[in-house]
């Protein structure tokens, strides 16, 4: 059904002089999604989010937003928390808030103290921002991203710099937002680890283009323990695996790749038997990826993510 994407962008590019920053990237978000957005910095990140958000325009391409091509109309549903968020370091999180209420005109004069409640800042009184704790200018950044009661986020690195408290309280508010308010999540960040405990979706990007979609189970999938084998003819080494040795769990992920997921203690005899059936073999090892490992291997040689 149309209706149940929440983001759905087609080709989408962002150019800047003679770099495209963005390259032809068609994301899918579907409603109920923790989308966990994945590259290198420099990858087009930030500029893809601050397209959605409408901070910046599109070279080229299309989008939709809850099914619809209204963006300026769809766009109030969302709230965005990208870079560093706007807020005024000499004065308190509820003066903070009460200034984004006045701007966006909402009537409501309790939603300052609801969502301060809801982000745990209730308690902040009249301590100024700017001797605010990292997690807690997090926490503001996040509430002010909440002050249009919104239907989808987009977070750009919302846990980074901060220490492991700090990321433990951003994620289980996240957690909190999209199961108790229903609220679908587009976050980007470099700490794998702990975007795997929140997201239900991942999405790689390098170099601008989206080279990777899928959820936790194919992911799941992806990293299981496996002997790898790299021969130079495919359809041969398959004849052999299946009608030889009568191995049925296998995928072929490259033109020159097998991976086999069964009879792993016996390796050695499949590596002989594909040899001697006249296939050259290049290497043969076993694997078996962690999370990190796997987007690490996707994100391309020496992906270092500072």
């Amino acid at each position: 059904m149309k209706k149940e994407y929440v983001l759905k962008t087609d080709k989408l590019t962002k150019v800047y002089g003679k770099n495209k920053v963005v390259n032809e990237v068609s994301m899918h978000v579907k409603k109920g999604d923790i989308y966990g957005f994945i590259g290198k910095n420099g990858a087009g990140k930030t500029t893809f989010m601050r397209m959605v958000s409408g901070l910046a325009s599109p070279t080229e391409g299309s989008m939709e937003l809850f099914g619809e091509k209204d963006l300026e109309v769809q766009r109030k549903r969302i709230g965005s928390l990208i870079e560093s968020p706007g807020i005024y370091p000499n004065m308190t999180a509820s003066d903070n808030l009460e200034v984004v209420r006045r701007i966006l005109g909402i009537t409501d004069r309790h939603i300052v103290e609801k969502i301060l409640e809801f982000v745990g800042l209730e308690s902040a009184g009249k301590k100024k921002v700017k001797n605010f704790s990292m997690g807690m200018k997090q926490r503001l950044g996040l509430a002010i991203s909440l002050m249009r009661n919104p239907d989808f986020l987009v977070l750009d690195e919302p846990i980074n710099g901060l220490d492991p408290s700090g990321i433990k309280e951003v994620r289980d508010l996240l957690l909190k937002l999209n199961e108790e308010r229903q609220i679908t999540i587009l976050i980007s960040s470099h700490i794998l680890g702990e975007l795997s405990k929140i997201a239900t979706k991942y999405g790689i990007i390098r170099d601008g283009a989206l080279i990777e979609e899928f959820d936790t189970m194919q992911l799941a999938e992806k990293c299981r323990r496996c002997q790898k084998i790299t021969v130079d003819d495919v359809e041969k080494a398959v004849y052999i695996l299946e009608e030889i040795l009568f191995i049925r769990s296998y995928d072929v992920p490259d033109p020159h790749i097998i991976r086999i997921f069964e009879n792993l203690e016996k390796a050695e005899k499949i590596n002989q038997a594909i040899i001697m059936g006249g296939v050259a073999m290049k290497e043969s090892c076993l694997v078996g990826q962690d999370l990190e490992g796997y987007f690490m291997e996707r994100l391309g040689d020496n992906a270092h993510q500072d």
